[in-house]
């Protein structure tokens, strides 16, 4: 489906990408397309020999309305998440700006508290 986001895209190249990303055989990958296709995830036009491939988003919408609901119980827990990591970058650049060697301290070492 991400290989389809951007635009229509070959079988024979969502092939190639899936081959060298995850190693699944070129038969596996035509599987999975007939799969998303049978579900109604991405529709196929032919194209003389060649068959494209693209998303479909009346499925997705429709998945997006239903966890709607749901929204309310993870979208406070990646709130916090998101603050947890900014202060974790935080506390590393002042970490780094504390060790890095200054001309009073050219080896970037902090004396301890004796």
């Amino acid at each position: 489906m991400e290989l389809l986001a951007d635009g229509e895209q070959t079988s024979g190249a969502v092939a190639a990408v899936i081959q060298a990303e995850f190693g699944i055989s070129q038969p596996g990958v035509s599987q999975h397309l007939r799969v998303l296709r049978e579900s109604g995830f991405t529709t196929v036009r032919a194209e003389g020999p060649r068959r494209l491939y693209a998303v479909d988003s009346e499925p997705l919408q429709e998945i997006d309305m239903w966890l709607e609901r749901f929204r309310r119980f993870w979208n406070q827990h990646l709130d916090a998440l998101a603050t947890e990591l900014a202060r974790g970058k935080r506390e590393r650049r002042t970490k780094d700006d504390r060790d890095a060697p200054t001309s009073n301290n050219p080896t970037g070492k902090e004396k301890e508290d004796r």
